[in-house]
């Protein structure tokens, strides 16, 4: 079944590793094969990627474009252990991720990695403003 995307003025597309960038006007796109793709919303930027979940996600992206993915695989597991030896209360976010992996079910994953930069966002929170009322006090 063919997938149909709307691509917004001069947005950008990851299909099979190439980027694309769309025009000055929307354009529809239609995939008739099999492809793997990341629209512009969904790419994490490596220059973007400055906490561990989100350095997370760029690994997960590389997984995911990437034919061979085995190199990216064992970077994903040695981020994975740092982030939890760093904090515990990552590993059900960690595991789910995993889980998608071992599926090969990559996109998933990366849709698992956002669920893990969220609770990695309320986790600095939640200590930002700790240490905000610690030092009012």
């Amino acid at each position: 079944m063919p997938l149909k995307l709307t691509l917004k003025p001069n947005e950008r597309l990851i299909i099979n590793g190439a980027s694309i960038r769309n025009g000055d006007r929307s354009s529809t796109i239609i995939m008739e094969t099999k492809c793997k793709f990341l629209r512009e919303r969904e790419i994490m930027h490596e220059s973007d990627a400055n906490t561990a979940a989100k350095m997370i996600c760029v690994t997960l992206q590389i997984i995911y474009l990437n034919d061979n993915p085995s190199e990216a695989m064992e970077l994903f597991y040695r981020q994975a252990a740092d982030m939890m030896a760093g904090a515990l209360s990552t590993a059900p976010y960690i595991l789910a991720i995993q889980q998608e992996l071992e599926a090969q079910r990559y996109h998933a994953a990366i849709k698992k990695g956002r669920e893990l930069i969220a609770y990695e966002r309320k986790m600095l929170d939640h200590a930002s403003s700790a240490a905000s009322a610690a030092t009012a006090a």
